[in-house]
């Protein structure tokens, strides 16, 4: 290769001419850049006063120090439709592509402080180019999001868009790209359908609501009268409609989360792991008087996890959201996981919260640990008419259908359909392992021998004869034989198990797997239509 010779002459009128031509154009660009911030800025003191970031502070918040970010489509709508002093460039958001948690992600952030964030048709296009490059680029989206949603004066250039904006979303999330959406403020009627097509959605308390139909509308629909927080604010949707997975204290609280959840997400296959993390923070030690011996007492499976979590961390997934079935993500020398736990019986809450995770961990990759520690899914009445059984069979199927690596731990008791709907032998987990005091059992002892009695009682008392000398001695001896039958040797026995496990080597053990797990993925084994033979 030969250098080239320039015959540039940049001491040339002609030179001169056209560079400053070029500045000035360059000026003109960057002039309508600065129109949005300008006016956003304006408005600053106000909206401090409120306790909110603007728009641009939340998006520093969000990206990586120090990290590039191209901003994309920053001209958008630039003097069309109402845009008569070029403010609304951008088309009522902040769009590009930057680092959150260590992850390339496309970033929106509405900007409320210019015509509240209204969507203009140029904003719609905006909003779906961000889809498609999002899509062809496999790039994760993160949404902070408080917008008036779409402009009226254009509603009907903007219907049908929109509606393939949520497609999209839908299409996204089955494609595996994940979408993180923290909500600020306001999200009303088609507003609402954003955040609750995303796969994660962080709610700021006392900011944030999500409605079908707000308040007014509401009551002029139905002539029903309701605040807006009972109607649809952060604490309502994150503790009883399920709406919300995370509650935030404020701004900076929600951005935290949305990229601690982006950084809990496994990076593509091919990348490398850090090669170095941190021990849990209390001695693995502790594992050994943990768990009660007595099977009925309770305890927090979140003391387990921070004994064999790096630096004993973990993201709770929907922790205002029924507290007995545990969700959550961690990393275990160096590995993502996402972790089921129990806290108590499977309610249709727990189970529903269960089957999301699950969901989610199948979109992002993430291999999934159940920690097992269940009598079984609650009975009662109450329960039977919430719809136990098909939110039951929602997770039963959840765990039967993932793909991702399933490593089963049985920690305590896993008892009935608890043992099937935390990945039991009988859901082919990649890996089960137990700790010596577990026990699995279609159910307790002592209730295998009650029920037993109340049977036979039953059958005894429509003969008009009842014994209860042999009552009570069924009674017993079903209790024992159950007893014996369930305890942690029994079962490793019979290959309910790959083996059981000193506690204390539940995290070496679980990083071994882990790693076996990551290489079987990243193995490309090839097939052939014949098996090698020797002729």
């Amino acid at each position: 290769m030969q250098p080239i010779d320039s015959a540039l002459d940049t001491s040339s009128a002609e030179f001169n001419d056209n560079r400053a031509a070029m500045l000035e154009a360059i000026e003109r660009f960057r002039a309508a850049e600065r129109k949005p911030v300008e006016a956003e800025l304006q408005k600053a003191e106000r909206y401090r006063e409120r306790g909110w970031l603007l728009p641009r502070e939340r998006l520093n918040r969000l990206l990586d120090p120090g990290a590039p970010f191209i901003e994309l489509c920053a001209l958008a709508g630039y003097r069309l439709y109402d845009d008569r002093d070029g403010s609304g460039a951008g088309g009522g958001a902040i769009c590009g592509i930057g680092s959150v948690g260590g992850r390339r992600c496309l970033v929106r952030v509405d900007n409320y402080a210019v015509k509240g964030g209204t969507i203009s048709p140029a904003g719609m296009d905006k909003a779906l180019r961000m889809q498609q490059i999002a899509r062809e680029n496999c790039l994760p989206i993160v949404t902070l999001a408080q917008s008036g949603g779409a402009n009226l004066t254009y509603a009907t250039e903007t219907f049908a868009p929109g509606g393939r904006g949520f497609a999209n979303q839908a299409r996204l999330s089955a494609a595996g790209i994940v979408q993180v959406t923290v909500v600020h403020g306001g999200a009303t009627a088609g507003g609402a359908y954003q955040p609750g097509l995303s796969d994660y959605v962080v709610m700021v308390r006392d900011q944030a609501g999500m409605y079908l139909a707000g308040p007014p509308l509401l009551k002029a629909a139905t002539g029903e009268i309701a605040d807006g927080e009972t109607l649809g604010g952060a604490e309502m949707h994150c503790q009883q409609s399920g709406s919300g997975d995370y509650l935030a204290e404020n701004d900076e609280d929600g951005i935290r989360l949305a990229r601690e959840i982006v950084a809990s997400l496994p990076h593509p296959t091919s990348a490398p792991l850090p090669t170095e993390w941190r021990q849990p923070r209390y001695p693995i030690d502790e594992l050994l008087g943990l768990v009660p011996a007595d099977s009925r007492k309770p305890y927090d499976v979140r003391e387990v996890l921070a004994r064999i979590a790096d630096d004993s961390a973990l993201l709770d997934f929907k922790p205002e959201f029924d507290r007995q079935t545990f969700c959550g993500h961690i990393r275990i020398e160096g590995h993502p996981i996402g972790v089921i736990g129990n806290n108590g019986p499977i309610t249709p809450a727990g189970a529903n919260k269960a089957a999301q995770f699950i969901q989610l961990c199948e979109q992002s990759g993430t291999p999934l640990l159940f920690l097992h520690n269940t009598t079984g899914f609650m009975v009662g009445t109450d329960v039977e008419q919430q719809g136990i059984i098909k939110h039951g069979s929602k997770m039963i199927q959840a765990v039967a259908n993932t793909s991702v690596p399933r490593i089963s731990i049985v920690v305590g008791g896993s008892y009935g359909a608890g043992n099937y709907a935390m990945c039991g032998r009988g859901f082919d987990p990649r890996f089960i392992f137990a700790w010596p005091n577990s026990r699995t059992a279609v159910m307790g002892a002592a209730q295998a021998g009650k029920v037993l009695r109340i049977v036979s009682e039953q059958k005894m008392q429509r003969s008009g004869q009842v014994d209860k000398t042999a009552l009570d001695k069924l009674e017993t001896d079903t209790a024992a034989f159950m007893q014996a039958g369930s305890d942690a040797l029994a079962c490793s026995a019979r290959l309910w198990d790959d083996g059981i496990i000193d506690p204390r080597d539940t995290r070496k053990l679980l990083g071994m797997l882990l790693e076996i797990c990551r290489e079987a993925e990243l193995s490309q084994a090839r097939k052939n239509t014949f098996g090698v033979a020797r002729f």
